[in-house]
């Protein structure tokens, strides 16, 4: 099966594309739109994580659950918007952070293009879901793929930074390798939880003070 995802992740990865839970996937996908569905984000961008973070660059994870699911958010990028889409709260919440952490002022957009073209991988545990209707393609078999993708990272890589918000993503904890790489946890910036831990966490300047101790390029979070 021929994906169109950047060569180094096709490398990484290609023992799972000949899987039957992604041929599954596959064909769940095309009997949607045969039905007349409308799947975020576009198909073009389903792997778009992978596409502006190629494998050899990744320096930090960022672990979401589900794309957006209205019209022109998702792109491919978790707590990320398409241009011209206002911030929706956890991403505001995520900005007051660095706000607090670095001093860097918050942006008026949504769109994290920026990070991802600097090593930062955001990934959702779901690469796609129906038009409206949240978590709807999350028993597809994407977990199978998303797992083993951060599995792919733990083992293959040295010195990541796996920025775990919320009970969903800390779940994924188990699959790494903590003697290898740094785990920082918090509370989902969500309004619902960002007041029980997310505010304060300070992960942005924690993961750059890593990477450095690490020998790498600190991550500019300004937008």
């Amino acid at each position: 099966m021929e994906v169109k995802i950047d060569e180094s992740w096709k490398k990484a990865l290609k023992d799972e594309f000949s899987k039957d839970y992604f041929g599954e996937i596959v064909g769940f996908l095309r009997m949607e739109k045969a039905a007349g569905k409308t799947i975020y984000p576009p198909g073009g961008l389903i792997f778009n994580a992978f596409n502006l973070t190629p494998f050899d660059k990744v320096k930090v994870v960022l672990l979401g659950q589900d794309p957006y699911h209205g019209q022109g958010q998702a792109h491919g990028l978790c707590f990320s918007v398409q241009d011209g889409i206002k911030p929706p709260p956890s991403l505001v919440n995520i900005y007051k952070e660095i706000n607090k952490d670095i001093g860097l002022p918050i942006p008026n957009h949504g769109n994290l293009t920026k990070w991802a073209q600097q090593g930062v991988m955001m990934l959702n545990a779901s690469l796609t879901v129906r038009k409206g209707e949240p978590m709807s393609h999350a028993r597809i078999g994407w977990a199978d793929f998303t797992n083993a993708v951060i599995r792919k990272i733990s083992d293959q890589k040295q010195g990541v930074v796996f920025l775990l918000w919320g009970k969903f993503a800390q779940e994924k904890q188990v699959l790494i390798d903590e003697t290898k790489h740094r785990i920082l946890k918090a509370a989902h910036p969500s309004p619902y939880s960002a007041d029980a831990g997310f505010f304060g966490c300070r992960h942005f300047s924690q993961a750059n003070e890593y990477l450095m101790k690490e020998g790498l390029d600190p991550i500019d979070w300004s937008l």
